[in-house]
């Protein structure tokens, strides 16, 4: 094997080397996303209990979280009370709407999720999957929020809890309720 063979099979085996290394150090849950900043994909799919069609474009000048999740998600049924405790926080601000995102559910396993943990807002289905290809779902639970003007301003891959809770509430839902612009890109 001559020389430069010899170098470009160690500088292949180092950048193997350093990216097996970044991957496991780094944080999983941070997938960074090029939706932050743009306009929110448009929808429309019928609610999970009532059949009846639920469309973004109804939520027009509100700020509209979305809660992807799934009835065989272990993580979703882990964050279900702080999201229940999360919309309860801001249900009474006539700008505020919270969305969940039934995603590759069957609906009577969907429905029966509702009706054994409960909830307090509206849920649609996403049928074909198109939604969670249009917002970039890697997985559930994600939750998304858009601002008045429907421009997505935060994503989140994982349970909302604890200091995410916090920062969601406080950081990115309360400033853009009030008008006021993030004090920089929440993730």
């Amino acid at each position: 094997m001559n020389k430069g063979w010899q170098i470009t099979l160690i500088l292949v085996l180092f950048g193997l080397f350093a990216l097996f290394y970044q991957g496991l150090w780094g944080d999983p849950r941070h997938i960074p996303t090029v939706l932050i900043g743009t306009p929110a994909a448009t929808f429309e799919g019928p609610d999970v209990e009532t059949g009846q069609t639920i469309s973004l474009d109804q939520f027009k000048g509100k700020v509209v979280l979305l809660n992807f999740w799934a009835s065989w998600c272990y993580e979703c049924k882990v964050e279900h009370e702080d999201i229940l405790r999360l919309h309860q926080a801001f249900k009474d601000n006539p700008d505020f709407v919270m969305l969940g995102v039934n995603y590759q559910d069957k609906l009577p396993d969907a429905q029966k999720y509702l009706k054994d943990f409960g909830t307090t807002f509206s849920h649609v289905r996403d049928v074909k999957g198109q939604l969670a290809i249009d917002y970039g779902v890697y997985g559930v639970p994600e939750t998304f929020v858009i601002d008045k003007e429907g421009i997505i301003r935060f994503k989140y891959v994982g349970p909302v809890m604890g200091p995410v809770y916090t920062n969601l509430t406080e950081h990115v839902i309360r400033p853009l309720l009030n008008s006021q612009p993030l004090a920089s890109t929440p993730s």
